[in-house]
């Protein structure tokens, strides 16, 4: 019995120096999603937020592409201290500004240090800041010259601010920082002017609406161009969690309900049947190849890029030359590129219960 004892101490004090580790080692974005809300209140959870609260700009918008949860050192420290006043590389690509929002607000939830605040709200500051007039918001704020002016709902971007808007003017809890009542006011202005943005920026083809590109013109509000190989295209996988927002709207206006319906019509005529990816791995588990499969069992699926008047799937290589399938560019953005999605299988699978639901309020209203 005093052996069984000794072990399980043991197993039990392994497991408690590992666990920092096990954190340690997740993603940022991992760490942000983290269900335990008890951990926001462990001096770990503490320690990364020193680190979010060091990286945030006094502009209120943080870099992207950070690891917060690794430990600094002084050096790193102090020269994180002197780039509080620099203006440049503040995003909300790849995450960047939101999950720390998130991160701070599950932090203020548990251990509520008056820093998280602020610096949440300095964060929701820098959004409604960074917001065009047109209520499209570009990838870098402030403005960074090349596309990265463009209205920006490549990897989710766009929708991801609008996202957090949203819980915030609805008053949800989910985030734990509440605004005053005056900003509430302006994230409601914001979030309408950006559902407006969207449904102008809609692309119309042939007179028929279909769907969005990962980037559109700040000025013209058309199609645009990024990366040397995203081109101006019809996006199957941004538009699908544009779409996803506009179904979560509550009381859509007319023009909402047209663009979803216009949109999910467009993903059922541009979807994909009897194809698949095929990944090859090496021995660390980096993708070395990428192959499209027949197989006539194959779930539905969407091509990143398409024409945005035929809607024919293309793919380029950094040359930006247009290639009809994957196998004709090269190995570097072959396997390092998404270049097909099932994010739409969402929107087709939601779809029915949303018109329902909105035809019968429309029933409702009309009594």
């Amino acid at each position: 019995m005093k052996s069984l004892k000794r072990i399980t101490s043991v197993f039990s004090l392994l497991f408690v120096l590992s666990a920092p580790a096990q954190v340690l080692n997740k993603s940022w974005k991992s760490i942000t999603e983290i269900s335990d809300e008890n951990w926001f209140a462990s001096d770990e959870a503490k320690a990364i937020a020193e680190n979010v609260l060091l990286y945030q700009r006094n502009i209120g918008g943080w870099p992207k592409n950070i690891e917060m949860q690794k430990p600094l050192s002084a050096v790193e420290k102090q020269q994180l201290l002197d780039l509080k006043s620099d203006l440049h590389n503040i995003t909300t690509d790849n995450g960047a500004t939101y999950q720390e929002m998130i991160f701070l607000s599950k932090m203020y939830n548990k251990a509520p240090d008056e820093r998280y605040k602020k610096a949440f709200l300095l964060g929701l500051d820098y959004i409604l800041e960074a917001q065009y007039d047109n209520g499209g918001w570009p990838q870098f704020y402030p403005l960074k010259k090349g596309y990265y002016t463009h209205i920006t709902f490549n990897d989710d971007s766009m929708v991801n601010i609008l996202n957090v808007l949203k819980e915030i003017m609805n008053e949800t809890d989910y985030f734990s920082i509440k605004p005053s009542e005056e900003t509430r006011k302006k994230v409601e202005m914001a979030f309408y002017k950006g559902i407006d943005c969207i449904v102008k920026t809609q692309y119309k083809q042939n007179g028929v609406l279909t769907a969005w590109c990962a980037q559109h013109d700040e000025n013209t509000l058309e199609p645009a161009k990024a990366r040397a190989y995203e081109l101006p295209s019809l996006s199957g996988k941004e538009s699908a969690k544009i779409v996803l927002l506009l179904m979560s709207l509550e009381n859509p206006s007319p023009e909402v309900i047209l663009a979803v319906n216009s949109a999910y019509a467009w993903f059922a005529k541009v979807q994909i049947n009897g194809l698949r990816e095929e990944r090859i791995y090496n021995e660390k588990h980096k993708i070395i190849d990428k192959k499209m499969i027949s197989d006539p069992e194959a779930s539905p699926i969407w091509a990143r890029f398409m024409e945005l008047d035929t809607n024919v799937p293309f793919f380029c290589d950094r040359d930006g030359v247009k290639k009809a399938t994957i196998a004709e560019i090269g190995a570097e953005r072959r396997n390092g590129y998404a270049w097909y999605t099932n994010e739409p299988k969402e929107v087709m699978k939601k779809y029915d219960r949303w018109r329902n639901k909105v035809a019968t309020e429309l029933i409702e209203k009309k009594k």
